[in-house]
């Protein structure tokens, strides 16, 4: 049996957003600059103390790290480059904070940006059936769409889901997201809406599917007396898992990693579902957010369209969920996706490190 991991001493502090833009002649290395001088100004930290960056990006390259520590002048003693799309939040968390443990860096800051321009989206959709080798190539489809697609159908075959159900969460999460200033979607979502929305890829129509744009996320991970010696809010790190190919044997992709790891991130935590106020899940589709809920125990697998109809999911109901609106609402600034921050006026809490400015 492995031994259990507990991070206690690590602080996560200073989430900031460069605001998220539809289309951006700016290329990558913009955002992600942009962020770090967020992390400067609203930690209150010199550049200089920064000692540790862990990167992820699509449109970075074929630079990366090393390139922007360059570019931006930061002599570090831990680097990282991690390209690993939305799990890339989680993975540069983990790795983050083991290199804060042992030492090897004081302050390391984790930062995703990505640009979108209209070449970049055509030429990611363009190559996405020959570079992601999954389910989508033997039809020679181009873009996730068709993808998430066939799991969607899929699913609602095996557990009986509707349309409906996948509704409910868009809708939710637009309200979310209202309350986000940096959210690209302003105006409320209502089921008839979500339902009348124009087919993408059958059964996901216009809602099912995130808006993709540029912007980034950033975040700093550091030992608990510095973030309390800075003067910084902070969240402290209790489990975290990385898992990659669960489950090899799935040609549709319908299991993902967390069934087989979530005894073990309950109990590094000493927590259970039923301790959460509230739950930030990757929303690509509206399907993985409901896999998640099963898998991560909120609900047994196949439950997941009831255990919907049963909750609100908005800031002031049940079970908050993806409180900053999700990448469904506030937009997929490429591989930025799975850093969003909670975000809520109603919690007093904002994207910044030192007070909730708004």
């Amino acid at each position: 049996m492995r031994r259990r991991r507990r991070y206690g001493d690590v602080a996560v502090a200073v989430p900031v957003t460069v605001p998220y833009v539809r289309f951006s002649v700016r290329g990558a290395h913009w955002f992600i600059g942009r962020a770090l001088a967020a992390l400067v100004r609203e930690s209150g930290l010199a550049k200089a103390d920064i000692d540790g960056l862990c990167v992820a990006s699509f449109t970075l390259a074929p630079d990366s790290a090393i390139g922007v520590a360059q570019h931006l002048g930061l002599e570090l003693r831990w680097l990282d480059f991690v390209p690993m799309g939305g799990a890339a939040a989680v993975i540069a968390l983990r790795r983050a904070a083991r290199a804060v443990e042992s030492g090897d860096a004081e302050v390391v800051a984790c930062v995703a940006g990505d640009t979108n321009s209209v070449d970049t989206f055509r030429q990611g959709t363009a190559s996405f059936s020959r570079f992601a080798r999954d389910a989508v190539y033997p039809y020679g489809s181009g873009g996730p769409n068709a993808s998430f697609a066939l799991l969607t159908a899929h699913y609602m075959r095996a557990f009986g889901a509707r349309r409906e159900d996948f509704g409910r969460l868009c809708v939710a999460q637009r309200a979310n997201a209202l309350a986000n200033p940096h959210a690209l979607f302003k105006h409320a979502l209502t089921l008839e809406q979500y339902m009348s929305a124009r087919p993408v890829a059958e059964p996901l129509h216009l809602f099912d599917c995130v808006m993709p744009c540029a912007g980034a996320e950033a975040f700093l991970v550091m030992r608990r007396a510095r973030a309390v010696a800075q003067g910084l809010r902070y969240a402290r790190l209790l489990a975290a898992i990385e898992r990659h190919n669960a489950f090899a044997a799935d040609p549709v992709q319908f299991r993902g990693g967390w069934a087989l790891d979530r005894d073990e991130l309950y109990a590094q935590a000493g927590a259970a579902p039923g301790d959460l106020d509230f739950v930030e899940l990757y929303d690509d589709y509206p399907v993985v957010v409901l896999m998640q809920l099963e898998d991560l125990g909120f609900c047994a697998k196949g439950e997941a369209p009831a255990f919907v109809r049963a909750h609100t999911f908005t800031v002031d109901g049940s079970l908050p969920l993806n409180t900053s609106g999700g990448q469904l609402s506030t937009g997929q600034a490429g591989t930025a996706g799975g850093f969003l921050p909670g975000w809520s006026r109603r919690s007093g809490s904002s994207p910044t490190g030192r007070s909730a400015r708004r």
